[in-house]
């Protein structure tokens, strides 16, 4: 009988040791929540890749889906699993029914505003693909809006979330390439349709409403959104462009084919969108006074410091916050985290003035000045 009492003895003094090295919650700790999601459209292609990340994660949770086009939005649920129940007919019955604490944007992008427009008078910050609008109008409309709410209106381009060109800001603010004199940035691939977008992705993209143009809105914005965030938010002086339409048998109303040069006071940027690359691309050049470095890829970089040798270096991991877009949504919703320069509303309130003038530019064929804000 001692003996057992001696074990039951050391059992219990085992366990209150035990009990004293138990991490200790918070009595003011929470369990994190996950940030309640609306989505509003699904005709724009990369709403795929945004229910692909989504889906498995824990900390964002769809609350509803907003598409006029029942047939799409059916193929969309049918595809990813998602309940009838999350499928609305339009924006105002999602808003009203789900309470979404923040809403992405998967619209065409001329509908962009009315989007912005009606979640600012919930309160419901906005995150939409890129670009921001189709107009200058549009965009002041959606910043003033933005303002009156109070909310937050970001930006998501893909190139955003490369390490590489991360790494090439970094050498610039560093000062490692001196002051910059040029920049060279090249976005596209074959064509949208040589590349088999799907159709009502298509049926907009060579909508000159509805996307403002072609290739030069759909890939001048990423060139646009790097010099500005690159120039420290500063509006060029100057923007001249051209743009074509190298083969009109298939895109008809718009552009597949543009350049733009913008011009600072000591610094030029040079813009090449493009739906008439033999290959995907999306890579930039920044030259200083003292060296250059050159992306390659979503990770690395070629960097050359005056007459020295090129190097190949790899860029650094992106804080977990600002690692990709629907963190970076999270963040800034929940933790009241600042947006990056690449994302904000006011870079690309910028961005939108700079492929206006590109549009008038390549319309007129006259440089625009852009010297007072438009």
């Amino acid at each position: 009988m001692r003996y057992v009492f001696l074990l039951l003895a050391v059992s219990v003094g085992l366990s209150a040791l035990a009990d004293v090295h138990k991490p200790v919650q918070a009595a003011d700790s929470k369990p994190t929540s996950p940030l309640k999601l609306g989505v509003v459209g699904l005709v724009h292609g990369h709403a795929a890749g945004f229910f692909r990340e989504c889906l498995p994660r824990t900390d964002i949770q769809i609350v509803g889906i907003a598409e006029s086009d029942s047939q799409l939005a059916g193929r969309y649920a049918k595809r990813y699993g998602l309940s009838s129940s999350l499928l609305f007919a339009d924006i105002d019955a999602l808003l009203q029914k789900t309470h979404p604490q923040a809403v992405v944007v998967y619209t065409n992008t001329f509908d962009h505003r009315s989007v912005v427009e009606k979640c600012a008078q919930m309160g419901i910050p906005v995150m939409m693909e890129k670009p921001l609008a189709v107009s200058v109008e549009d965009a002041r409309a959606i910043e003033k809006a933005a303002q009156q709410g109070k909310i937050a209106v970001l930006v998501n381009y893909e190139t955003t979330w490369y390490r590489s060109n991360w790494a090439a800001y970094d050498l610039v603010q560093e000062g490692a390439l001196g002051e910059i004199r040029k920049l060279v940035v090249h976005d596209g691939h074959r064509g949208p349709k040589e590349i088999g977008v799907d159709p009502e992705f298509l049926t907009w993209l060579i909508d000159p409403k509805l996307n403002g143009g072609g290739a030069l809105f759909d890939f001048g914005c990423y060139g646009a959104d790097l010099a500005t965030w690159l120039m420290d938010g500063r509006r060029p002086d100057t923007v001249t462009a051209v743009a074509q339409q190298l083969k009109p048998e298939i895109y008809s109303r718009v552009d597949d084919e543009a350049t733009l040069i913008l011009t600072y006071p000591k610094a030029q940027a040079i813009i090449q969108a493009s739906w008439n690359w033999p290959f995907d691309r999306k890579d930039l050049e920044v030259y200083g006074q003292t060296g250059s470095v050159i992306t390659v890829g979503r990770d690395d970089i070629r960097v050359r410091r005056g007459r020295g040798r090129e190097e190949l270096l790899a860029g650094k991991p992106r804080p977990a916050s600002f690692a990709n877009a629907l963190s970076l949504l999270r963040a800034v919703v929940l933790d009241g985290a600042k947006a990056d320069m690449l994302s904000s509303l006011e870079t690309n309130v910028i961005v939108t003035e700079i492929l206006d003038a590109a549009r008038q530019s390549a319309a007129a064929g006259k440089t625009v000045s852009l010297k007072a804000p438009r």
